[in-house]
C-alpha cells in the first residue's frame, strides 16, 4: 500500500506542487493541504504517514523565515504534530520548511524533547539572499531520508539559511551522527566555512540535520529542484558526454533519491 503524504502550504509556501509530483513520481499518495483546512478539522494530519513542508516565504518572512507558520501549527495543532511525530512517520521541511521545523523544534529533538528548540536559522553570512548550486554530502548513518546518497548537486535559495546551535548543542548533533548533509566542495572535500561551498556559513558546515531516530529531516537546499536529469545546472554537457561515451543518460535526477527513500520506508516493511 502506498504511503500517504500530506503537503501543508498557505500563506506564502510556494513550492508544493513540484514537490507533491516528486512524491508522487516516486510512488507516494499525495495530498496538498492548506494548513487551515487541518486546523478546522477538513483534513486528519494522523491519517497521513508522511507530512512534508516544502519551500517558499511563508507570512513574508516578516517575522523571521518560517517563525510565523510553526507558530500557527504550535496554536492550533500541536497535540497532532506531538502524536505523529512520536509515532513511525516520517517528516521532512524544505528550505522555508526547514526553517519550519527548526522553529516547532521538531529538529534536533534531543532526548526526544519535541518543541525544545536548540536550533536557530540565522541569515546568510553574506548578508545577502543566495540562489546558487552547492554540493552537499551524506554524513549521517541512521537518517532514513539520505539513505543510499552519497554528494547532492542542487541548488539553494535563501536568505536565512545558517544553521546556528550552542557549542552543547552542535556536540551533541556530532555524537547522535544528526547532521545529515554538510557542504562540501566539487571534490567532495570539506567546505570548512568557506563561501561559495558553504553559502551561508552555517555551524559545521550543516545542510540538513535530521533528530535523533533519522525519521524527520530539515534541509536547507532544494532537492526537489535535481530530480530530473535536465534539473541539473550542466545537463546538456552531462547528455553530450554520456551520448559521446555511447551511454544512456539517466532520466532521474539525484534528489529523486530523498522522495524514494520515503515511500521504501513504508513500502519495504
Amino acid at each position: 500500500m502506498n504511503p500517504k503524504v500530506i503537503l501543508l502550504y498557505g500563506y506564502g509556501i510556494n513550492c508544493e506542487e513540484e514537490t507533491a509530483y516528486f512524491f508522487h513520481q516516486a510512488g507516494a499518495d499525495t495530498d496538498i493541504v492548506h494548513i487551515n483546512d487541518l486546523i478546522d478539522g477538513k483534513k486528519t494530519l494522523l491519517d497521513y504517514q508522511i507530512m512534508a513542508f516544502p519551500g517558499g516565504f511563508s507570512y513574508g518572512d516578516d517575522t523571521g523565515s518560517g517563525n510565523a507558520y510553526a507558530n500557527k501549527m504550535r496554536n492550533n495543532l500541536w497535540p497532532a504534530v506531538l502524536e505523529f511525530v512520536q509515532g513511525d512517520k516520517l517528516v521532512i521541511g524544505i528550505c522555508n520548511g526547514c526553517q519550519i521545523l527548526v522553529n516547532l523544534g521538531l529538529v534536533p529533538g534531543l532526548k526526544g524533547a519535541y518543541g525544545d528548540r536548540k536550533l536557530a536559522m540565522m541569515h546568510n553570512t553574506s548578508a545577502r539572499y543566495e540562489c546558487r548550486w552547492v554540493d552537499i554530502k551524506n554524513t549521517s548513518k541512521k537518517c532514513v531520508w539520505t539513505r543510499g546518497i552519497d554528494i547532492l548537486h542542487c541548488p539553494v535559495s535563501h536568505g536565512e539559511g545558517r544553521f546556528y546551535a550552542e557549542k552543547d548543542v552542535a556536540d551533541a548533533l556530532i555524537a547522535g551522527d544528526q547532521i545529515a548533509f554538510k557542504y562540501v566542495k566539487p571534490d567532495g572535500s570539506p567546505a570548512d566555512g568557506q563561501f561559495p561551498f558553504n553559502p551561508n556559513g552555517a555551524i559545521l558546515d550543516s545542510a540538513a540535520i535530521c533528530d535523533e531516530t533519522g525519521r524527520i529531516l530539515a534541509i536547507m537546499p532544494h532537492s526537489e529542484r535535481n530530480s530530473k536529469f535536465h534539473h541539473e545546472n550542466d545537463w546538456t554537457l552531462l547528455k553530450e558526454a554520456a551520448i559521446r561515451e555511447g551511454k544512456e543518460h539517466p532520466e532521474k535526477g539525484p534528489g529523486m533519491k530523498l522522495f524514494e527513500n520515503a515511500v521504501s520506508y513504508f513500502t519495504a516493511k
